[in-house]
């Protein structure tokens, strides 16, 4: 298993000389190699087939293209959950978050749902001298049991699972509140203003989607039709904290400056950068500089001002000279929708484009395209360019990059999470054994090899809210994904063994409370 000793060979070898002679203790500290630093940038709702790198032909992402041709670029790799809050929870923590009750699609004004006694990937950085910042998107909830009071210091906040900075939506851009949070308070809050959030009933006497109409710039399709904040209908009730609100347009320039700040000032340092983006998910609302600019309305758009973030970051680490020893992991956090609550002419403007590509579903479902996602990993210093297609899952990017550090983790800790280094540096091409995947209503399905199983379920076969097939059946489903990828035949009755087989791993995964038992 190759570690960060053995990888430092790819190092120039005037790096790794020591002081010696007359040479002071902080000059031979100073030739020492530094670690990797660390960019995890996941974006939101984004399909494998919205890149042209991935084979998109209607949209062109020419930074995100560079990455890809300059890392390693996944072209089976998976998500653990089709929905954003659980996927970004077994990240972080190496656990899969079936194993927890509330990790459902979190309100904007939810309890903090990572555990503070959780020993988080941020924690792991952290204990290795690392700087870290959790920076945009976040959607795991702030504040103790009962809910978030935004009108005073936030505890517990990201701080409290290992992450020395924060900057971060709350949520979701279509949830109140809209306001961003920086190290536990609210940016801009006026005491004399305070915020009230409900997701329950209307608080106070702001306009909303369902009441007010007339004053809406963006339609709902579906819901959202709560308090308006500028223009925009969205998901619960708010009041209060008006000079805090942001401003839809410039969200990505904020996130993106304050990340690029970020690693200018730990430069000198190896970061552990966690960084969200707002892109592609609704209300789309692209900066002037990409309005109208991709062809295929508002969803286009906002997939070019997501490849400007990408290319504002590599540039950064360019002009620092400390790309070559920087591994960014670009991804997506499940699979894309299109038509997500807005009256945004997605479906309509997309001219021939398919987010999709020939996969079943999408977000919030079990089939391919609700965790099927782009995965790019790009570190010149350790990974040579290439195509990884063996299996891999999100779940085990803790475990692989504690064994990139040589960090031995306790049991207990990411307990899920298995050590695949060598299929994240894209030098094993065989993948991990098995990946195991959760839909909008916790159903279970597993891949091994060619096969796939959804476990059976007496839940509705469709999404009412996006009209999104959740792959929900009450017959075991079973799919040889190497002859039917867009998964249209189920053979279950035709295979009763294989099906057998994955029930029973699916079964014995998720009796075990840590992956380790399983072997």
């Amino acid at each position: 298993m190759k570690h960060l000793s053995s990888l430092l060979t790819f190092l120039p070898s005037t790096m790794l000389l020591v002081g010696c002679g007359n040479a002071s203790k902080q000059e031979a500290k100073s030739a020492l190699p530094q670690k990797p630093n660390i960019i995890y940038l996941i974006a939101d709702d984004l399909g494998i087939g919205d890149l042209s790198c991935y084979g998109a032909t209607k949209v062109s992402t020419p930074n995100i293209d560079r990455l890809a041709g300059q890392g390693m670029q996944f072209t089976n790799a998976y998500a653990t959950s089709s929905t954003s809050t659980p996927s970004r929870f077994g990240l972080l923590t190496g656990k899969y978050p079936w194993r927890q009750k509330n990790t459902g699609i979190a309100p904007g004004n939810s309890e903090l749902i990572i555990d503070t006694a959780c020993v988080t990937m941020a924690d792991m950085f952290q204990s290795e001298g690392y700087a870290t910042a959790a920076i945009g998107k976040w959607h795991l909830g702030l504040g103790p049991k009962g809910g978030t009071d935004f009108n005073q210091q936030i505890k517990p906040n990201t701080q409290d699972i290992g992450f020395g900075y924060e900057f971060i939506i709350p949520a979701t851009v279509d949830r109140v509140p809209c306001v961003f949070v920086e190290n536990g308070r609210v940016v801009g809050l006026d005491p004399n203003d305070p915020i009230t959030v409900s997701y329950d009933h209307k608080v106070g006497n702001w306009p909303t989607g369902l009441e007010n109409p007339e004053l809406v710039k963006m339609k709902p399709s579906q819901g959202h039709n709560n308090t308006i904040i500028n223009g925009i209908p969205r998901i619960g009730w708010m009041t209060g904290g008006k000079s805090a609100l942001w401003v839809d347009e410039d969200i990505a320039d904020i996130i993106t400056d304050k990340a690029k700040n970020f690693i200018t000032s730990h430069k000198d340092e190896p970061f552990f950068l966690y960084m969200g983006t707002q892109d592609v998910h609704v209300p789309r609302v692209p900066h002037p500089r990409f309005a109208g600019k991709s062809g295929l309305g508002v969803r286009g758009d906002v997939i070019l001002q997501l490849d400007w973030t990408v290319g504002e970051i590599m540039r950064t680490l360019d002009s620092l000279k400390i790309a070559d020893n920087t591994i960014i992991v670009f991804c997506s956090d499940n699979g894309p929708v299109i038509d997500d609550g807005y009256q945004d002419q997605a479906f309509e403007l997309l001219n021939g484009h398919t987010p999709m590509k020939h996969y079943r579903g999408g977000k919030y479902s079990a089939y391919d395209a609700g965790t099927r996602i782009p995965f790019i990993v790009r570190w010149p210093n350790g990974i040579k360019p290439g195509k990884q297609q063996a299996l891999f899952s999100m779940i085990d990017v803790y475990a692989s990059l504690a064994t990139l550090l040589n960090h031995p983790l306790k049991p207990g800790i990411a307990p899920d999470s298995r050590d695949q280094l060598n299929n994240f540096l894209g030098t094993d091409t065989t993948g991990c054994d098995y990946i195991v995947q959760q839909n909008l209503d916790n159903i279970l399905s597993i891949i091994q090899k060619d096969w796939k199983y959804i476990e059976p379920s007496d839940k509705a076969a469709i999404e009412f809210w996006t009209k999104m097939e959740l792959g929900n059946d009450p017959k075991p489903q079973l799919y040889n994904l190497s002859i039917d990828p867009s998964e249209k035949t189920n053979v279950a009755e035709a295979n009763p063994e294989r099906v057998k087989a994955l029930s029973s791993l699916l079964e014995e995964v998720k009796a075990a409370k840590n992956q380790k038992e399983r072997k």
